[in-house]
């Protein structure tokens, strides 16, 4: 099955979801280590060329994951979850969204904001321009310091999250012992399927 059903993902939602969950796990490991490289280093500006790009793939992903969301709705959470429980699960979902939205974003504003003007090109090919910075952030240094506490902390909330999620869905596996997880490496069967 292509879309989602009461009762379980469809392809699209599954391959949205394990394409971007593999490209964000690896930005942010990738965005830790460039962290620690001299900033001035050759190797230095062609990784963070890689990580604008890919970065753009995930804001761009975002967008078609979101479409999709909307006109093909979850699958319905298990019927035995605590309201507190189920609360959990949606504020987790919208944080998730938020983040994977704000991470590209808040890192495009901060490549714009930057005094050096260094140009982003996607993959060596394709140049995206600046985006405006609001002139009430104050000076370009003053305005990138500001994406880039936001990118930062945006950073670790995210793999925060991440891991609660991560936690979430082995709790229903192991311990509820219930299809959350399963619903989400196979897909939904056919209505009238058993």
């Amino acid at each position: 099955m292509l879309r989602n059903t009461s009762s379980g993902y469809g392809r699209i939602a599954i391959a949205f979801h394990w394409t971007m969950a593999v490209l964000i796990v690896g930005m942010l490991a990738f965005g830790l280590y460039m962290t620690t490289l001299p900033p001035t280093a050759a190797e230095t500006f062609q990784l963070y060329q890689l990580h604008k790009s890919v970065g753009f793939v995930v804001l761009t992903l975002a967008v078609f994951r979101l479409g999709w969301r909307l006109v093909n709705p979850s699958p319905k959470l298990p019927e035995g979850m605590h309201p507190l429980e189920k609360l959990a699960a949606h504020l987790g979902h919208a944080g998730l969204y938020a983040l994977i939205f704000a991470m590209p974003i808040t890192g495009w504003f901060m490549a714009s904001a930057s005094p050096w003007g260094i140009p982003t090109v996607l993959f060596n090919v394709q140049p995206v321009p600046h985006l405006p910075v609001p002139d009430a952030l104050g000076t370009k240094e003053q305005a990138e310091a500001f994406f880039k506490i936001l990118h930062k902390y945006g950073a670790f909330l995210l793999i925060a999250l991440v891991v609660v999620h991560v936690a979430a869905a082995f709790k229903h596996h192991f311990i509820a012992r219930d299809d959350t997880l399963k619903r989400m490496v196979s897909t939904a069967p056919a209505k009238g399927d058993s």
